[in-house]
């Protein structure tokens, strides 16, 4: 058979026009005559040897494919909006903290296994800890502009379903770092579940001003589980790492409320900026950044496994998140403030990295 080429759209997503030529076909046995199918005549095919024969068509087929693919569609947009729960985002900022802190303790590179199982259990355990938390705020969330876009409050996952899916992943956290590290990791990593949830979201976020102050030992636990994890106890550096991150909470989330003033205001939560100004909120901010400084130079003075890299890595980060904290002072704008809030994102993975690098460059040497 001899045919012209067909050419093949991508459907109503791409939006091509599928376009289709005559089909020719060949007969005779010298040279093929090249007839067009359309005028050929068409035979009755609808009666076969006295049955009827019905019509071939492919609605069934087409209606079956339409719902499965409407089906798979729905599946992975309630996956996605389950994984959404966790705060993936915070969840990878929590890591960063871990595995430095396992290396500081090990002094060297611990194996990929104790690795892998620690940092699975703590991304389960945050996890859990995030998506309780959104089951908490759901109704809060939906009024403000930064978290309406969230699953719950746009009502893409069924509120008990969330709960239940917060539960299941505290309880594999748990089973999983008991089982394959140490019940110390397993217990710390629960605890900050708990004080997270019960002492932050349930009491202190919707009543006090220093929610955040308090509330940031939760996010400082993942550092003792990296410790912990390695050593099967706790020791001074692991206290070290976790005040940095207790004392970087505060200017880290204040200036993020800076940003979005209005939006706590509205849900009601007595952020600093909003219950005692602006003014005083920014003054605390870069008293909390000059603490957290100061508090990354306690590092050295409890272990000798970090030197001059780290040393010189926290001088550079500490000052320039100084020289953020009075920029924002000068000028108290959101736009300045969104500035301090991600630029301390980068202080914190940095410090930590610079512990991380320090270990290793030197046991390498």
């Amino acid at each position: 058979m001899v045919g012209s080429p067909v050419s093949l759209g991508s459907g109503v997503d791409g939006g091509e026009v599928v376009q289709r030529h005559p089909a020719t076909v060949a007969t005779g046995f010298g040279r093929p005559h090249l007839l067009r199918l359309a005028s050929l005549p068409m035979a009755d095919t609808s009666h076969v040897a006295g049955h009827a024969v019905p019509p071939v068509t492919d609605s069934g087929t087409g209606a079956a494919h339409s719902a499965s693919v409407t089906r798979a569609k729905k599946v992975r947009t309630t996956a996605l909006a389950y994984f959404h729960l966790t705060k993936p985002r915070v969840i990878e900022l929590l890591l960063v903290t871990t595995l430095p802190a396992m290396i500081l303790a090990a002094g060297e590179m611990p194996s990929v296994w104790l690795i892998l199982c620690v940092l699975v259990g703590g991304a389960l355990s945050a996890g859990g800890a995030n998506t309780i938390n959104c089951w908490i705020e759901r109704d809060r969330d939906h009024l403000m502009r930064r978290t309406a876009h969230r699953p719950l409050p746009q009502g893409n996952v069924d509120p008990n379903g969330a709960l239940v899916f917060g539960l299941v992943l505290e309880a594999l956290a748990f089973g999983l770092l008991w089982s394959t590290v140490n019940l110390l990791s397993a217990s710390l990593a629960v605890s900050a579940m708990l004080f997270y949830v019960f002492v932050y979201t349930i009491w202190l976020k919707p009543r006090s001003a220093q929610n955040i102050v308090i509330g940031g030992a939760a996010g400082a636990v993942p550092a003792l589980v990296g410790w912990s994890a390695v050593t099967g106890s706790l020791a001074a550096p692991a206290w070290v790492l976790f005040a940095i991150v207790f004392f970087w909470t505060p200017p880290h989330f204040w200036a993020l409320s800076l940003r979005y003033f209005d939006d706590y205001k509205n849900a009601g939560f007595p952020m600093l900026p909003v219950v005692k100004g602006v003014k005083v909120a920014v003054r605390q901010i870069v008293i909390y950044t000059v603490v957290v400084i100061a508090t990354s130079f306690l590092l050295p003075v409890t272990t000798d496994e970090v030197g001059v890299i780290y040393i010189v890595s926290a001088a550079v980060l500490g000052i320039l998140f100084l020289a953020q904290a009075i920029r924002l002072a000068k000028d108290s704008t959101p736009e300045r403030a969104i500035k301090l809030f991600t630029y301390s994102n980068t202080y914190l993975a940095l410090l930590f990295a610079a512990v991380a690098v320090d270990v290793l460059v030197t046991h390498a040497t």
